[in-house]
């Protein structure tokens, strides 16, 4: 069920980007260029959260996140992302992720710490970079870890719905939605943990050729 879900979000999210994706290169704006303002689009929604402003703050981050995969986008219509790019958009995501979990942690912690929401918020923060760290330090090893049932688009998503309850007045909507989200990375970072080791498993299987 939860890979419909991930499936028919990307799937809706790449029919609405493909458009804003060729009109971008047809003017000349490179996938850096969009992915660095994005990170930048990102930290001020970021600020805007911190100081309550949950609506217009959850707003600004999600559009501003979904160029995570217009820039990707973009690189594919272009021919293929270089290696620059990648490092590139590697650094900015872990940026922004650090920014806006990090002003959800401070809003929460000015607010009482209501529910346990600012501890859900830094586990969600550690666990994130964790699921992140794993599939990418696997494939440098050649293992498998590309599996998740909460990845970045997923978390940023799960986050923003219980940005929007909260400013929607329902004092627990927040909270909830880290709590789900910091089990649910955890139980990725353990997935993607699994992949590698039984792909680690098949590979010293192999009979040499």
């Amino acid at each position: 069920m939860a890979k419909i879900v991930q499936t028919t979000a990307r799937a809706v999210v790449s029919y609405v980007l493909h458009p804003v994706a060729r009109f971008l290169l047809r003017v000349g704006v490179s996938p850096n260029a969009v992915t660095i303002a994005g990170t930048v689009g990102v930290l001020i929604g970021s600020y805007f959260g911190a100081q309550g402003y949950l609506f217009w703050g959850t707003v600004i981050v999600t559009a501003c996140a979904l160029t995570d995969a217009l820039d990707g986008t973009m690189a594919r219509m272009r021919g293929g992302t270089g290696k620059f790019g990648a490092l590139l958009d590697s650094s900015m995501d872990r940026l922004a992720d650090g920014a806006v979990f990090g002003a959800v942690a401070y809003y929460l912690a000015t607010e009482g710490n209501p529910y346990g929401g600012m501890v859900a918020a830094l586990i969600s923060l550690v666990a994130g970079q964790v699921v992140s760290y794993v599939k990418a330090r696997a494939q440098s090893l050649g293992l498998n870890a590309d599996v998740g049932i909460a990845e970045r688009l997923e978390r940023l998503l799960i986050v923003g719905a219980g940005g929007l309850l909260g400013a929607a007045g329902l004092d627990w909507g927040l909270p909830a939605a880290l709590w789900v989200l910091a089990a649910l990375s955890l139980f990725t970072v353990f997935q993607r943990l699994i992949s590698a080791a039984r792909s680690d498993s098949v590979t010293d299987g192999e009979a040499p050729a």
